[in-house]
């Protein structure tokens, strides 16, 4: 019989349009964790972790052609592309209103959770969510 093989998304790139700036918003602001700061001449390689987090990680990259800067705030062509998960919606809400993190919408409960949509300071649409027990992931050493 063959295993399955396990896999996991170790990071998503988001385009910035300056390193500094974005780490100033996720881990000043925001109060995530920089994993990694690597100077690599012509770019930095950076990664950042929500509070908590051990995996699922977050790179930020300057972008660097006229291509990619229009693309800062609008990767997802407009759609929420980024969900950020928490196990207290209230507390992480109030504390990035609080942050002056700008939420499109008040907290709204749907099937899966709570959530709302909030924008970070280059344009991108994220989902702060809180999601119920059934929706929840489960880890890949759990059955």
């Amino acid at each position: 019989m063959t295993s399955m093989p396990q896999q996991a998304l170790h990071a998503v790139s988001l385009v910035v349009p300056d390193y500094d700036a974005a780490i100033a918003f996720y881990c000043g602001a925001l109060g995530w964790q920089l994993a990694e700061d690597i100077d690599q001449g012509d770019k930095r390689w950076v990664r950042i972790l929500p509070p908590g987090a051990s995996q699922g990680s977050l790179i930020l990259a300057r972008a660097s052609t006229p291509q990619q800067q229009a693309a800062i705030g609008d990767q997802f062509g407009g759609r929420v592309g980024l969900f950020l998960t928490t196990d207290d919606f209230a507390r992480d809400h109030a504390a990035m209103q609080a942050r002056g993190v700008q939420f499109e919408e008040q907290p709204r409960h749907e099937a899966y959770g709570i959530v709302a949509v909030w924008r970070d300071p280059f344009g991108n649409r994220w989902d702060l969510l809180q999601l119920t027990s059934e929706h929840a992931p489960v880890s890949a050493s759990q059955p």
